[in-house]
């Protein structure tokens, strides 16, 4: 069996009853509900339970005081938890293409005391091993005990990698994405001892996210006071 299939099969059998979503532009998960938002971890090589799945901190995300963020935990070695790795088929499944979604943004935080290399992994296992797998072909690197920073991945197809299938297959039809830690192309990447911090990770367009509605309000009010202003100053002139 080929490693991904070793690593993707025991993620779909956790999470089969879950049907995949349909990503949005613009969609993004805060955990400020307390919960994980659908992010979770496969079973371990050996078969076990991951022991530190992932968890939502009540505090401490990049808005600082009562920003919950969720914490991924690999525990190096060879048995369950060894790799760093989450997944989500909840809202981040479904045709990035159609839905104009080329990068995912997020913030991070490496909490741990070794450098990770973050890669994005979409793949489309259903009633079967994947037949379509891609990752970032380039990792981003967050330096050991890093505070938060902001990151985004390009979806385009010539900034990623397939493994399985194509690339576009997987765009177009993502059953789930997988953040995970990798310094050399392949899937898995490897055992390593980490705790790291993500929040806000936001489905966007063209390297920038879509404006939330309060975002909006504040733009069109702006828009409105220079708008004033220019008025004004061409009054005075004539």
């Amino acid at each position: 069996m080929p490693p991904s299939a070793r690593y993707i099969l025991p993620l779909l059998l956790a999470l089969a009853p879950l049907s995949a979503g349909a990503v949005t532009l613009g969609q993004v998960d805060d955990f400020e509900d307390g919960t994980t938002q659908g992010w979770a971890v496969a079973f371990g090589s050996g078969g076990g339970a991951h022991p530190a799945p992932p968890q939502n901190v009540a505090s401490g995300g990049p808005g600082g005081a009562d920003d919950n963020y969720l914490l991924l935990t690999a525990l190096g070695g060879g048995g369950a938890g060894s790799r760093l790795t989450a997944a989500n088929g909840l809202q981040w499944g479904g045709d990035y293409l159609a839905a104009g979604v080329d990068g995912v943004e997020m913030w991070v935080r490496n909490l741990g005391s070794t450098d990770l290399f973050l890669r994005l992994l979409l793949e489309d296992p259903s009633a079967g091993p994947p037949e379509n797998v891609a990752f970032s072909a380039d990792p981003i690197v967050v330096a050991a005990g890093s505070g938060w920073q902001k990151i985004t991945y390009s979806l385009a197809e010539a900034d990623l990698v397939a493994t399985v299938g194509t690339v576009g297959g997987a765009l177009a039809g993502a059953t789930f994405l997988r953040l995970f830690h990798g310094v050399y192309d392949g899937f898995p990447g490897e055992p390593t001892l980490a705790h790291l911090g993500i929040d806000d990770i936001r489905a966007v367009a063209g390297g920038a996210a879509v404006p939330e509605p309060s975002t909006w309000a504040l733009m069109i009010a702006g828009f409105g006071l220079a708008g004033a202003g220019l008025r004004r100053c061409r009054a005075v002139v004539a």
